[in-house]
């Protein structure tokens, strides 16, 4: 069982930066990903990104790339996600969740583990 508790969410105005965190527990998370999911009001849980615990490597949508960063901190067990350029279509509730290592990791199906998420609100 992998325990994930989010933070950092908030009200912003756009073009604001934001970083979330991640706090994980339970399990050692050398052969997992984790994962950074959002939804908004209506529409679908999409992916943000994501990025294997033990190589560092990170996955992200298209929406966000070039504006969003994950990273990790192994001492800690905290994933984050570091959001610059916000913009009021990024609101949404954003979600971390873990996985072990394998394939398609952009989507929220594969994923065992999620945290409660935490709001993210971008006003114009």
């Amino acid at each position: 069982q992998v325990h994930l508790v989010e933070s950092g969410g908030g009200l912003v105005q756009a073009g604001d930066s934001l970083r979330l965190s991640c706090a994980a527990s339970g399990r050692p998370l050398s052969s997992y990903v984790m994962g950074w999911f959002r939804q908004a009001p209506g529409k679908e849980r999409d992916a943000v990104g994501a990025i294997t615990w033990s190589a560092g490597s990170t996955y992200y949508a298209d929406s966000v790339k070039g504006r969003f960063a994950i990273s990790r901190d192994s001492a800690k067990n905290t994933l984050y996600l570091q959001m610059n350029s916000l913009k009021p279509e990024d609101t949404a509730v954003y979600y971390c969740a873990a996985r072990m290592r394998g394939l398609g990791y952009l989507r929220s199906d594969t994923y065992d583990y999620w945290g409660q998420g935490t709001q993210v609100t971008v006003s114009s």
